[in-house]
């Protein structure tokens, strides 16, 4: 049996729906995961949830012990992820609220372990990373947006940033430059360490804020912030057990 992991982000800590059957602290070669993996069921499928910065939101994103969290969740037999985070907008497209299933990612981190192919190798071992997100997972987000009438961007690409303070306009400038549409702390390196894995995984990501320099403002306010997290949330909440059906009758890699 396999299941359907759904990694929370900010403002994403639980799901009202999940009715939770148990929870398992797994141990893993890598550290401690974030928090306990919780199990159970919306509409009846098998869910498995887990909060990246932890249940109580405290772990910031360059702290996040990403592969515990990964080898975790493919421990326990998940084969699908949907990755939830909250983003900042760059192009004009990528205003608050809005939902975006970004196709590609530029990772500018740095100091995070980054692979589990370092130690103890027989051979080097490369990953195809061209297209970082599961299509398939994609395509089932983008029709179960579309079926409920909310207005998902189809493709952008995530600047990774290494966070936790927010980027300069000028940084925002040049992410923009790169080609990044949103921006975020958490991208990477969770979808590279989930395909050397094998995993299905792609990302819904969340605007709720314009990016420093962007939408006319001159400072970023967290709390505006925070309002769109409250609003914007539930529309996917709603989008995350509209798209569950479809996902689970994907197939896998």
């Amino acid at each position: 049996m396999s299941f359907t992991a759904i990694i929370g982000g900010t403002g994403l800590t639980k799901l009202n729906n999940l009715e939770i059957t148990h929870k398992e602290m797994v141990s893993t070669p890598y550290g401690t995961p974030s928090g306990p993996l919780t199990f159970g069921k919306i509409c009846d499928l098998d869910v498995v949830f887990l909060a990246r910065h932890g249940y109580q939101h405290t772990i910031p994103p360059h702290m996040i012990n990403y592969r515990a969290n990964l080898w975790a969740l493919k421990n326990v037999d998940v084969s699908k992820i949907i990755a939830v985070a909250a983003v900042g907008g760059i192009t004009s497209e990528m205003g608050p609220e809005r939902l975006v299933i970004p196709d590609q990612i530029i990772d500018y981190t740095y100091g995070r372990s980054q692979t589990f192919f370092e130690d103890d190798l027989s051979f080097v071992t490369h990953i195809d990373f061209t297209r970082p997100y599961s299509d398939e997972i994609r395509k089932v987000l983008l029709d179960s947006a579309e079926s409920l009438k909310f207005d998902a961007v189809d493709g952008a690409v995530y600047g990774a940033t290494q966070g936790p303070r927010l980027e300069t306009a000028a940084e925002v400038n040049r992410l923009e430059r790169d080609g990044c549409d949103i921006v975020g702390m958490t991208g990477m390196p969770e979808a590279a360490l989930a395909r050397e894995l094998d995993l299905e995984y792609a990302a819904c990501a969340l605007v709720i804020n314009w990016a420093a320099g962007r939408g006319g403002q001159t400072e970023i306010s967290l709390q505006e912030m925070e309002k769109c997290l409250e609003s914007g949330m539930t529309r996917v909440k709603q989008l995350l057990e509209t798209a569950l059906p479809g996902i689970e009758s994907c197939t896998t890699a």
